[in-house]
């Protein structure tokens, strides 16, 4: 914080770490930028399988044949983290159904609406801040 003191008000975008911003009807809209944290402190989580990776990535939403594994409480429509098998931090997005609902659904179903991505860095790069 100290050398950012040194830079003047109208030039500095941001401090450490931004979780999100504010729209014009003040709600909060995380940013991907956030998911180290949310990865790491989040209580419900699924992992993808390899396949279901880069359909992630893409922006499209986790269909229940990608799932890999899932947290065992994750209630509906809750935040939840989404994984690699190898516990890379993927995104973030909302489940549709809870986890013993998401059980008997068919493989074309969707388990987690997609919200944000690692992909995001690339693809929205110009405006994300």
């Amino acid at each position: 914080m100290k050398v950012a003191m040194s830079v003047g008000n109208k030039n500095l975008i941001s401090l450490g770490i931004c979780f999100g911003k504010f729209t014009r009807t003040m709600k909060f809209r995380l940013h991907i930028t956030a998911l180290g944290y949310i990865a790491q402190y989040s209580k419900y989580k699924v992992w993808l399988k390899n396949n279901g990776v880069m359909t992630f990535l893409y922006g499209n939403n986790v269909l229940k044949a990608h799932v890999g594994k899932m947290s065992e409480d994750a209630p509906e429509h809750v935040g939840i983290a989404v994984m690699s098998l190898d516990d890379v931090p993927l995104g973030f997005g909302v489940t549709s159904k809870s986890t013993p609902e998401t059980r008997k659904m068919d493989p074309t179903g969707i388990v987690v609406y997609h919200q944000a991505d690692a992909g995001e860095y690339l693809r929205d790069e110009d405006t994300l801040f």
